[in-house]
This record gives structure tokens, sequence and C-alpha cells, in this order.
């Protein structure tokens, strides 16, 4: 169990009472996913009607309520069903993640138009800055990354391009290189030449195309044929 003076409270409602806890943070939200024990989030095996006012919830409403008196199950109940109170390193720590994800879909999605090549994740970082853009830590990032684009656009042109590429690798590279191609697009077509070498087409967003050529040309030594087919 944690230190009681770094706990948080995890709350739930039943009826018309309210049950409070004490807990770890990170732990708490980590037993949530399975990725943690119980006694790991827990600072004390106390339930609470009022932690703040120090006062118990009695036997008798847990009983009723929960249908139990075990104070651990009871526990166990609301950080998986109820509200946990985030710290201000835990909002701040997800806000980073969250940053990082929208800058790595823009990265890879986007292309400068003046060079149809991808921003490099630091340019792109700093025209957040520069634009002030606000990124909500509860909010997915595909759903708040239109309106980040469009307020990152005047400092930074970017262009949303899907492109089909051919790729011709040969025999000798062609088994241990495929897993790269459904790895890191769409496989429109996958074809077995009759010298064992592999024609393939993918679909891949433009910001990819350029690691996607590092990675084949690293596997191949350089022995790989990219064709650009189709932008849209």
């Amino acid at each position: 169990m944690i230190d009681i003076n770094k706990a948080v409270i995890a709350k739930m409602k039943k009826g018309e009472e309210t049950f409070e806890i004490l807990v770890d943070c990170d732990k708490a939200l980590e037993f949530k996913e399975g990725k943690a024990t119980l006694d790991d989030a827990l600072a004390t095996e106390d339930v609470f009607k009022n932690v703040k006012q120090g006062e118990h919830a009695s036997e008798n409403e847990m009983e009723k309520l929960f249908g139990t008196q075990d104070k651990r199950k009871i526990a166990e109940e609301i950080i998986k069903h109820g509200e946990i109170q985030l710290t201000a390193e835990y909002k701040a720590k997800v806000k980073e993640q969250k940053k990082k994800r929208i800058i790595d879909m823009i990265h890879r999605n986007a292309i400068d138009p003046k060079t149809n090549l991808p921003h490099p994740t630091k340019r792109i970082e700093l025209a957040l800055q520069e634009a002030k853009v606000h990124i909500d830590e509860f909010k997915k990032a595909k759903d708040q990354i239109q309106e980040i684009v469009k307020q990152i656009s005047s400092i930074l042109p970017l262009k949303f391009e899907t492109r089909e590429i051919q790729i011709r690798i040969p025999a000798e590279y062609a088994s241990k290189s495929y897993g790269t191609l459904k790895r890191m697009g769409k496989l429109l077509k996958d074809e077995w030449q009759n010298d064992g070498s592999l024609l393939a087409m993918l679909e891949i967003p433009a910001g990819l195309q350029e690691e996607l050529e590092s990675e084949l040309n690293s596997l191949t030594h350089g022995n790989v044929e990219v064709e650009i087919l189709n932008r849209r």
C-alpha cells in the first residue's frame, strides 16, 4: 500500500449514498485495466462516506448497498466502476502522450506540399507550440486532429495524401520483406513472379513512403524498385 499522504479519492454512488476510498492514482487506473494488484492501488482498506471529514461507512450501509461487508471487495468495485480523482501529474502525462500521438499522426499521414516529403516531428511540435494549440487529454487523438490541423495550417503547410505504390523485390529478399509491406500499408496486390521475385501494390499514407523505402532498402541492400502509381 502507498503513503496515505500521496493518495487521491476514488468514489462511487450507490443508491442515495456515496462511498469513498483512498488510492494511488496511477496504480488504481492500472488496476482498472488489469495491470496492477489491489494492494498496489490501495492506500488504506477503509471505506468512507466522506474521506475529508473522516466519516466511515457503516457495515449496515455496505451490506445493504454492496451485498457484502468485505472492504476489499467494495474497494475493488469502487475502483472498477467508480470515479478516480486524477492528479495534476497524471493529467500532464496523459496530455504529453496524446500530443506525441497527434504529432505522429500528422507526420505519418501528411506531407509538405512544396517538397512532397513528411514534416519532421520536431517541426510539427514547434508549430503546435507557436499556434498555442490546446490538446484535450480526455479526447481521442483522432477526434481532435482535424481542428488542430486547421490551427497550425498557416504556420505549417500540410497536405494529406494517400498513395498507391508498386514495389518490386528480388527473390532473395521477397519473403523477409513481405511482413514489412503488410505492416506499413494496405496490400492491394501481391504477385509472386516465376523467378521468385515479388511484385506488390501497396496503399499507404504519403508521409510513410520515406520510412517504407528506408526499411525496404535496408532489408534488400538497396535492391528494391518503388514507383508511385496514384495519388489522392
